[in-house]
């Protein structure tokens, strides 16, 4: 497998005012499915660290009161507790917009103080395009004395309410409000990626090129700027510590750090055009696909994202779309839900008229019948290529929000048949493939997973759970329930009056386009 045929080459990145690495080698990535055994393991990595040791985070929410384990710490004390031992502790969290508009503006300012307080630095970052946020969802570990021990972990799942559910998905007992469908303590699916090796000095540079931006913080929210005054917040970064030497191979995984950044106003230094490196990844991998594209996604939106799929659909008459999303948005009301449900109504449709018997879409529900919500943001291409990022497939996280994403190549070959799904030669790889059984297997309630390792097993195997599930509650429920979790998606009708008013919100305010116009008007990303 050659890696280029698979990872942008640093031509393809587009960005050349950013030295980050075209790709690292010589990683070990674990996906870490759920949210309670993302937060047991960051727990175990944060409390085991000493004075001079490096912790730093993004976030686009963190609620300091949120419990890592079930009798704590929470997340303001764990990492205050760091800092009073003499950790180096340095956070970015997005600034956010009002309370009241259902975001997190207080939330975040109150674990910044609480981290700081104890010795720590962590800065209410608003540096974006008007109605854009930082999205990316990183914690960077580095032990100077001993690099054996860097550790970091990349994907969708923030330090805040609702995300500390498990596999039986009852939900975070720390719930956040979401739409009435998900009642009081709304189940949630999510994956974050633990990794170690080289690859976590490049997520350190991530973090550094954010921080030591000479872009000032409230740039594009004046009111913000002058009650952050008032407040005496801590407006300006303090130096960082020298960056250590990076960590010594750890395992057979090849990971490409893919970003967006928009393009604003001014600049930032380190992407002066913006990076759309997550966009330009992904539709590199896609156009290699062959036998099966497997996604996990929040939204699935945007015809721009949705006409890529298309694309390889119509050109690989053996090629199969699963996706698994969520049943409802996580808000409604009457002026909410529309553009939210639109977005998806009109992507889907593009790649069901590409491929009607090809493209299979999925929700999920617990075994109470309460429907999951999908956040995780996880692509899986022919057994090969593998993704875990905060970005979901729509045009905000391709182009306007701040986004990361670690794309994975595994050197080792996978020995179960088929062993070259898509037919190029590359070769099934034991990450990308393991990463799609796992997920599989507990949609399915299967264990036998690898009875799923043809694409076709587990296309059909999908479609007989889901159908059979279907007909059991259209059958008002009577007998056992059959195993699996997942229903077929109905995405909801839209009037034709809704839709007059709704695609145009959509586009403009969920939906919106970071790009510089020059790739606007070319259609490129």
């Amino acid at each position: 497998m050659a890696i280029e045929d698979w990872f942008l080459s640093r031509a393809e990145r587009g960005n050349p005012a950013s030295d980050l690495p075209t790709w690292s080698v010589g990683n070990h990535c674990e996906p870490l499915v759920h949210g309670a055994t993302y937060f047991a393991d960051l727990a175990r990595t944060v409390e085991a660290l000493t004075k001079g040791d490096h912790l730093l985070f993004t976030d686009w929410r963190g609620d300091p009161d949120e419990r890592m384990l079930p009798d704590g710490p929470t997340v303001a004390e764990l990492f205050s507790r760091a800092a009073e031992r003499g950790v180096v502790v340095k956070g970015l969290v997005w600034r956010s917009h009002l309370d009241k508009l259902s975001y997190s503006e207080e939330e975040n300012r109150h674990l910044g103080e609480a981290i700081e307080a104890a010795g720590g630095e962590v800065l209410l970052d608003q540096r974006v395009r008007r109605g854009g946020s930082h999205h990316q969802k990183l914690v960077v570990v580095r032990r100077p004395d001993d690099p054996t021990g860097d550790v970091a972990y990349a994907g969708g799942i923030d330090l805040c309410h609702s995300r500390r559910d498990d596999a039986n998905h009852l939900g975070d007992p720390q719930p956040l409000t979401m739409a009435g469908a998900y009642g009081e303590r709304p189940p949630w699916h999510d994956v974050q990626l633990k990794l170690r090796g080289p690859v976590v000095d490049v997520l350190d540079q991530v973090f550094r090129e954010r921080w030591t931006d000479p872009m000032p913080l409230d740039i594009e929210n004046p009111p913000a700027y002058l009650a952050d005054k008032f407040r005496h917040a801590d407006l300006t970064a303090d130096p960082l510590p020298p960056r250590p030497p990076a960590a010594p191979t750890a395992g057979p995984h090849a990971v490409q750090v893919l970003r967006t950044y928009p393009a604003v106003r001014p600049r930032y230094r380190f992407a002066p055009d913006g990076e759309r490196t997550v966009a330009r990844g992904y539709a590199k991998a896609v156009r290699r696909a062959r036998r099966l594209i497997y996604l996990e996604d929040q939204y699935l939106w945007s015809t721009e994202v949705a006409e890529l799929f298309a694309a390889a659909l119509k050109a690989n008459p053996d090629l199969h779309l699963v996706a698994v999303v969520p049943r409802h948005p996580d808000i409604d009301g009457r002026f909410a839900l529309p553009p939210n449900l639109v977005g998806r109504e009109m992507a889907l449709r593009v790649c069901q008229e590409a491929a009607p018997d090809r493209v299979h879409v999925f929700d999920v529900e617990n075994h109470e019948g309460t429907p999951v919500y999908v956040h995780a943001k996880v692509c899986v291409v022919d057994d090969v290529w593998a993704s875990v990022g905060s970005d979901n497939f729509n045009r905000r996280s391709w182009t306007h929000d701040s986004e990361l994403s670690c794309a994975v190549l595994d050197e080792t070959p996978d020995p179960r048949e088929p062993r070259d799904p898509g037919g190029l030669g590359d070769g099934a790889r034991i990450f990308a493939r393991d990463l799609r059984l796992s997920l599989l297997g507990e949609h399915l309630d299967r264990t036998d997973v690898d009875a799923l390792v043809d694409p076709a097993a587990a296309i059909a195997a999908l479609d007989g759970s889901a159908d059979a599930l279907e007909e059991w509650h259209r059958g008002g429920r009577q007998g056992p329930r059959p195993p699996g979790r997942l229903r077929p998606h109905a995405p909801e009708r839209l009037s034709r009056a809704t839709r007059m008013w709704a695609v145009p919100v959509y586009r403009l305010v969920y939906d919106p386009d970071g790009r510089p116009l020059r790739h606007r008007l070319r259609g490129r990303f």
